[in-house]
């Protein structure tokens, strides 16, 4: 019989730990968990601004990002996972990291949804490593009951970001970048 030394004993747990941390989820419920926040988002969006539900019709696809939270003090970065929708049906999971620098300070929490307008701008999305937001993206954020319609200049946008239900406050002027990057959770 061999018995273990205190050493070995703490290597061995050691290991353990690490391994278990080094799960990457596949057979956990992250997805459905992602899914289930995705559909809250979308009811939300729908109810407080009707006109959403147009735009989402005559969308190719939806990338809904329930919960994005961002914090900065001088340097800043934000982060959240969503789900990629392709005719109501959760095609891939993605996540979204933000860096930003700057006369800042503050922290909020908000959902956005990027409606992909063409096809050419899903497929490129999709078909990226790594997508980073750009100037090809017209923003839209509603204030207090505001309603969004989809208007002539609105509807040629390739990608139309809807950003709403803001918590906190965040004050500065920055520098940022938004990268979104497909995950498996």
């Amino acid at each position: 019989m061999t018995s273990l030394t205190r050493r070995e004993l703490a290597l061995g747990l050691g290991g353990a730990v690490l391994l278990a941390g080094c799960s990457n989820g596949v057979g956990g419920n992250g997805g459905a968990r992602i899914d289930a926040r995705v559909d809250a988002t979308l009811a939300e969006m729908y109810r407080r601004f009707p006109g959403t539900q147009n735009l989402a019709g005559n969308a190719n696809g939806l990338l809904v990002m329930p919960l994005v939270t961002e914090a900065g003090l001088g340097l800043g970065g934000a982060y959240g996972r969503g789900a990629l929708r392709v005719n109501g049906i959760t095609v891939d999971y993605y996540s979204t990291a933000k860096a930003s620098a700057g006369l800042q300070i503050g922290a909020q929490q908000y959902a956005h949804v990027l409606f992909f307008m063409t096809e050419d701008a899903l497929m490129n999305f999709r078909r990226s490593p790594g997508w980073a937001a750009g100037a090809n993206i017209e923003y839209a954020i509603p204030e207090g009951g505001e309603t969004i319609a989809a208007e002539t200049t609105t509807s040629l946008s390739p990608v139309i970001a809807v950003i709403f239900g803001q918590a906190g406050l965040r004050l500065g002027a920055t520098l940022e970048g938004v990268k979104y990057t497909r995950i498996i959770p």
